[in-house]
């Protein structure tokens, strides 16, 4: 199905159904584990990007899907005491760590769009009996939270899934408080993705579709108002070519993997 024939809450759609599936995955996300290309009902690697969180204090085993891109909350500069707003939180992997820095004095909120992630999350908290940890149901392009209500927001590889990018950093501004800041992990590119991989669905849930130009994402985040801004982590990632030859002629493999064009894992702070 091709992204661009499709409305901004049809890919929406398109993306929660496939987070809802992976939230059923037991221990693993998307339809095989965390180093091999699906081969069932999808032909993208969920976990590609994928970073090892075992080593952070707060992790939990349970809530690590292994859908991020990077370790936002590593560069985040929370604090105890700190509320702190989890954008996609899917499962609670970010939350959770991010629970154990700010401890019982601080809280934390999750925001997910997918009611079993949701569901999974709340779970997860009640199993670690975390009573300051909540998960809420809501599109990060119009948050039900407050005004100011945020010391730090972190996200991990969700905003490329969000079609209206600007519409997500001016909420993201809107419910930190002054002085607060984002610690966010993303997906981003350099040069121009071939047609075949921007307008395809799976891709877009994948986060390769919907990501946009580096130094694109980094203008829509000071146009927003932020300041500050910088680059904590860049790392380039390799798509197999088994995913790719789903998309692509060997030829135009070929053209791609000699191009100019790359993907990237990018880790970008901000104050407001």
């Amino acid at each position: 199905m091709k992204i661009r024939t499709q409305s901004p809450e049809k890919i929406k759609q398109s993306v929660k159904e496939k987070y809802a599936k992976i939230s059923e995955q037991n221990g693993e996300a998307g339809c095989c584990g965390p180093t091999d290309c699906c081969s069932t009902d999808s032909s993208v690697d969920y976990t590609i990007f994928s970073d090892d969180y075992s080593n952070l204090e707060g992790y939990n085993p349970d809530a690590d899907l292994n859908l991020g891109c990077g370790l936002p909350t590593e560069f985040a500069k929370m604090k105890p005491g700190d509320t702190v707003v989890d954008l996609g939180s899917g499962a609670g992997n970010d939350t959770f760590v991010a629970r154990q820095v700010v401890g019982e004095s601080g809280r934390v909120i999750g925001i997910d769009m997918t009611e079993a992630m949701i569901q999974r999350a709340t779970l997860n908290a009640i199993k670690l009996n975390y009573m300051n940890v909540d998960f809420v149901l809501g599109d990060i392009e119009e948050m039900p939270l407050d005004d100011a209500i945020a010391d730090v927001v972190v996200s991990n590889c969700v905003l490329n899934l969000v079609p209206d990018k600007e519409k997500a950093f001016a909420e993201t501004y809107r419910i930190l408080k002054p002085g607060g800041h984002f610690s966010i992990s993303d997906v981003v590119v350099s040069g121009n993705l071939p047609d075949q991989i921007k307008e395809d669905a799976e891709m877009y849930a994948g986060c390769v579709a919907g990501a946009i130009d580096k130094d694109e994402y980094l203008k829509i985040v000071k146009d927003t108002g932020f300041k500050n801004i910088t680059i904590q982590k860049l790392k380039e990632v390799q798509l197999p070519d088994k995913m790719l030859l789903n998309y692509l002629k060997m030829e135009e493999l070929k053209e791609f993997r000699y191009s100019d064009t790359g993907i990237y894992s990018i880790t970008v702070y901000a104050e407001k």
